[in-house]
């Protein structure tokens, strides 16, 4: 695997654990190397300061190895996005505090401070349904929102946070731009 890219993955993936983005054992970070592969980690590793074990590569063009079960979870949902869209070369799934706890009540988060609406105007809030039948469906879902919207944030209600971009600090910024923008629209609404 390619040291420079896992570096970086390393150093986001540490910023946005100090973050709370992602818990212990809790969330994914991916990035495409080829049109068949993509990097992940692995299942059960802590995402603040992981090393270079604790990635695997996947393929999508062979028959699920042992790789597969040592990968994340949310590998299925990361492979289903490379699949259907090209322009995809990182993706993350988090459960940012402020954001996930602010889709419990919202359909939509329409920022009110500056970079919130200058970066993002709004995010809508995807509804899973029945979360007994979310973990089969997820992959899929998630893949046909992004076909069929031009947004690289996908805010689920109580799961968390899907994003995707071809530049891994975009990834992240924006990622962060909607966790500060719910904060705020947190503390706003807690003062009225």
């Amino acid at each position: 695997m390619d040291a420079h890219l896992l570096k970086e993955l390393q150093h986001i993936s540490s910023s946005m654990f100090a973050k709370n983005f992602f818990g212990v054992f809790h969330g994914s970070i991916s990035a495409k190397i080829d049109i068949h592969a993509f990097v992940i980690n692995k299942k059960e590793t802590i995402l603040d300061e992981v090393r270079n074990d604790g990635f695997i590569r996947l393929t999508s063009n062979t028959k699920r190895d042992y790789r597969w079960k040592d990968a994340s979870p949310d590998s299925e949902i990361h492979l289903q996005i490379y699949k259907h869209l090209p322009n995809a070369k990182y993706i993350s799934y988090t459960m940012p505090p402020y954001a996930t706890a602010y889709s419990f009540d919202h359909s939509v988060v329409t920022p009110k401070d500056y970079y919130g609406y200058d970066v993002l105007k709004e995010v809508h809030v995807y509804e899973p349904g029945n979360y007994d039948t979310w973990e089969q469906r997820a992959p899929h879902e998630i893949s046909n929102y992004f076909k069929n919207n031009k947004n690289h944030l996908l805010l689920i209600k109580g799961f968390g946070l899907i994003s995707y971009d071809r530049d891994l600090l975009e990834m992240a910024k924006k990622a962060a731009i909607l966790e500060n923008s719910c904060r705020l629209l947190t503390i706003q609404n807690m003062n009225k």
